[in-house]
C-alpha cells in the first residue's frame, strides 16, 4: 500500500459528502434498479482465495462446504483462473473450449461465477490491458458473468496526475463493453479510490453505466474515516455499487470515530465480520435502498491470526451471519 499524499480534513469530509448525497437518488435511476430489490436475492459468495482452506478435492466441493454458491475468480492475463483447483484440469479461458468447460462445471454443480478479478497495471500498460479486457469481456459473456472487479489505482503516474489518465481509460474499457450487460466495478482500495472525492470525479468523468464499484466494506475503514463517517460513505456510493467485498477491523474504542493514519494497524486489528466494527445489517439495508442487486462476498484477511483449524469454520460462520442478515431483511 502506498501513503496517501491528499487526506481529507474532517470539515472537508463532511462537506463533500453533503453535496455528493445530493446526486444519489439520480444515479440510483440512471443504473435502472428498484429500491423494492428483496436481498433473498442476493449470492453468497466468497473471493477464490479462500477455497484451498476446506482441503477439498476440487473448487465446487470447497463452495459447498463453506455454504455458498458463488465465487469471485482471479483471473491473469494469460486467461487462467489460478485459484480455480481441479485434480485433473486447469481452468484456462483462452481457448473457447476453456470457456465451455468451466461453464460445464459450475452448471453441473449449481454454482456461479459472481465476479471476474483483475489485478489491472493501467498505467504501466494500457495496451496490453485494454487487449485482456477484450478477452475477458468475450469469455465473461458466454459464462453469464456480468461483474469485472478492476484495480483504478497509480503505480507509474503520481497521485495527483492520476485523474485525467484514469478517466481516459476508464472510457476505452467502457468502449469494449458496449452493447454488453458486462459491468467493471472498481475497487475502493489503496491511497486512491478509498477518497470520496477522488471517486466521485471519476464515475462523474466517465459518464458509462458500464463503471461502478466494488464497495469494499473494510477499506474505506482502512483508509482512516471514522467509523460514524462509513454509513454515509455506503450511502453515497451504493446506487453505484455492482459487487461487495465483506469485511471487517476491530479498532480500540479510543481510535474508532478519530480519523487515523491510512492503514493504522490493519494487521493486527483486522477479523472476521462477526466481530467487526461495521454493522452488516446497516449495510445491508443501504445497498437495499438503493437497489442492489449483487452478491455479498466474503473477503477475510484475518485468517491468517487464526490456527489452521479454525480458518474454515471462521469463514462459514461468516457466510452464516451474511445468510441471515439476508434472510431477515
Amino acid at each position: 500500500m502506498m501513503k496517501s499524499s491528499c487526506e481529507l480534513t474532517r470539515r472537508n469530509f463532511v462537506q463533500s459528502m453533503a453535496g455528493l448525497a445530493i446526486s444519489s437518488a439520480v444515479l440510483a435511476g440512471s443504473k435502472g434498479k428498484s429500491p423494492s430489490t428483496s436481498p433473498k436475492n442476493w449470492t453468497l459468495a466468497c473471493r477464490d482465495n479462500l477455497l484451498q482452506l476446506t482441503k477439498k478435492p476440487d473448487c465446487w466441493s470447497a463452495m459447498k462446504e463453506l455454504g455458498v454458491t458463488g465465487v469471485e475468480v482471479d483471473i491473469n492475463p494469460t486467461m487462467i483462473c489460478p485459484a480455480l483447483y481441479h485434480p485433473d484440469k486447469t481452468y484456462n479461458l483462452s481457448p473457447a473450449s476453456g470457456v465451455q468447460d468451466l461453464k460445464n462445471d459450475l452448471d453441473e454443480n449449481g454454482l456461479a461465477i459472481t465476479s471476474f478479478l483483475m489485478h489491472n497495471r493501467l498505467d504501466e500498460r494500457l495496451d496490453e490491458e485494454l487487449i485482456w479486457t477484450e478477452k475477458l469481456v468475450k469469455a465473461a459473456q458466454m459464462l453469464g458473468v456480468k461483474i469485472i472487479r478492476i484495480d483504478v489505482v497509480p503505480r507509474r503516474i503520481k497521485r495527483e496526475d492520476f485523474l485525467p489518465f484514469a478517466i481516459k481509460a476508464c472510457k476505452q474499457l467502457c468502449d469494449i463493453a458496449k452493447g454488453t450487460s458486462i459491468r467493471y466495478a472498481i475497487e475502493n482500495h489503496g491511497n486512491t479510490t478509498n477518497d470520496p472525492v477522488f471517486l466521485e470525479k471519476l464515475f462523474d468523468g466517465v459518464g458509462s453505466e458500464h463503471l461502478g464499484l466494488t464497495l469494499d466494506t473494510a477499506n474505506f475503514y482502512w483508509y482512516g474515516h471514522p467509523l460514524n463517517d462509513l454509513y454515509a460513505i455506503f450511502e453515497r456510493f451504493a446506487p453505484k455499487a455492482f459487487h461487495t467485498h465483506c469485511k471487517s477491523i476491530r479498532y480500540p474504542e479510543d481510535k474508532k470515530n478519530v480519523r487515523r493514519k491510512m492503514g493504522w494497524e490493519y494487521g493486527k486489528y483486522c477479523c472476521p465480520i462477526y466481530e467487526g466494527d461495521i454493522d452488516f445489517k446497516k449495510v445491508i439495508a443501504i445497498l437495499q435502498r438503493a437497489g442492489y442487486n449483487g452478491d455479498l462476498c466474503v473477503e477475510d484477511e484475518s485468517l491468517g491470526k487464526l490456527p489452521e483449524g479454525e480458518r474454515v469454520e471462521a469463514v462459514k460462520k461468516e457466510v452464516a451471519l451474511l445468510k441471515k442478515l439476508r434472510e431477515s431483511a
